[in-house]
């Protein structure tokens, strides 16, 4: 069965085409700068070889038009046609708390994910657009829906609600929701497959660590706790995102400043976080850079990101009553040495030794701690498309 994954941006279409259920893939790229000057896409065939074509893209639809026609082309595709691809699977970052899981989606689902916009306005509209172009151009065939936020659902009411009014939860569901779920799922399973044991069994603390970062407890193969809150903005300090920060600074901030709710909104998530620290860029090989050659702002930046990241850790062995596994994954946590370098040292008191050679392995799967070590500490590379793949193989194939 070919299934086609779509991860629909504002101005971008991440792709990639499963053969399932052996999750061989056979064609997969990015369409670039849709509805802006310079639009391309550019694409990899399952031999490695990279292309890229520009042209016009004045909206999603268009965009996904054209990656179909790449994909039936006697030059560059890799189908007779487009009666092969069985099925669709879309990366949506909010489900709210009405999806637990992924579904086959219908106008039902479509009606809930319209209701959810308010919660993620700057994701869940171009997610939707994807599902209408597929709709428009392939009526026929199914697509199913992957939620960012389900895999957390399972965190108890403890830990999701807010300090606030619970009239407020009751009215507008403002709560933690956690994002990044898709791949804290996939690195805990695997991470678990690597070491033989049981998943359902084991204390994790999972770290996806990029532009955009969290930190997972999984309890028993479950989300038990997340970095993340009711948006991205919530937890660690990202690439432009604050994390945590006091939420009576934004008031004085917006009093002092004379700001809108929507240039605060623009603040917290476009200019903060590492970028705005650091003065520099939201790129930690730019900021590392810079902080090589003795700037300060670099050097508090790192040090800001790598101490967040185990405080967080510390809180989730605190709430987990202990730590079996801890995994590192995203671009940072696959393939940055030293922010991995500075978040490990000195945690010997929670039962961690690495292996100093190790630790340095860059985007492949390796146990970076000592046989000796209690707690058991990884590199997983994630795979949120393989997981959307797998879980539209499972839903289209039982319909």
């Amino acid at each position: 069965m070919k299934i086609i994954v779509l991860n629909c941006g504002s101005s971008s279409i991440k792709y990639q085409l499963f053969d399932m259920p052996s999750k061989e893939v056979l064609f997969k790229g990015i369409v670039e700068k849709i509805g802006l000057r310079g639009s391309f896409i550019k694409f990899q065939k399952d031999d490695g070889e990279e292309f890229k074509l520009e042209g016009d893209i004045l909206d999603h639809e268009q965009g996904i038009e054209y990656l179909l026609g790449i994909l039936t082309d006697k030059q560059y595709g890799c189908l007779e046609n487009l009666n092969e691809i069985h099925a669709v699977g879309h990366r949506v970052v909010h489900g709210a708390e009405e999806f637990s899981g992924s579904v086959l989606i219908d106008e039902k689902v479509i009606n809930a994910l319209e209701h959810a916009t308010e919660l993620a306005p700057l994701h869940n509209p171009p997610n939707l657009k994807g599902i209408f172009a597929m709709q428009s151009l392939l009526p026929h065939v199914p697509q199913v829906g992957v939620f960012d936020t389900a895999f957390h659902q399972t965190m108890p009411e403890h830990t999701y609600l807010y300090g606030i009014p619970y009239v407020l939860y009751e009215k507008y569901k403002v709560r933690r929701y956690g994002f990044h779920g898709t791949s804290h799922k996939y690195v805990s399973a695997r991470a678990c497959e690597i070491l033989g044991v049981d998943l359902n069994k084991q204390k994790i603390i999972s770290c996806h660590l990029g532009n955009g970062a969290s930190v997972t407890a999984i309890k028993d193969g479950k989300s038990y706790d997340t970095s993340m809150g009711m948006t991205p903005t919530e937890g660690l300090i990202m690439g432009t995102r604050t994390g945590d920060i006091d939420p009576g600074a934004l008031l004085f901030i917006a009093d002092k400043e004379k700001t809108s709710v929507s240039y605060t909104s623009t603040l917290i998530n476009k200019f903060s976080g590492m970028l705005g620290v650091s003065g520099i860029s939201s790129d930690m090989r730019n900021i590392e850079e810079a902080a090589a050659q003795g700037n300060h702002r670099a050097e508090v930046a790192l040090k800001m990101f790598a101490y967040r990241v185990k405080k967080y850790i510390g809180s989730y062995a605190a709430a987990l009553g202990g730590v079996d596994i801890l995994i590192f994954t995203g671009g940072i946590g696959e393939n940055d040495t030293e922010t991995r370098k500075k978040v490990l040292s000195n945690m010997e008191y929670m039962g961690i030794e690495i292996d100093q050679e190790k630790i340095s392995t860059r985007g492949k799967e390796m146990i970076i701690s000592t046989p000796n070590s209690k707690v058991k500490v990884l590199i997983v590379p994630t795979d949120e498309e393989l997981i959307i793949a797998q879980d539209t193989y499972s839903i289209t194939s039982n319909n």
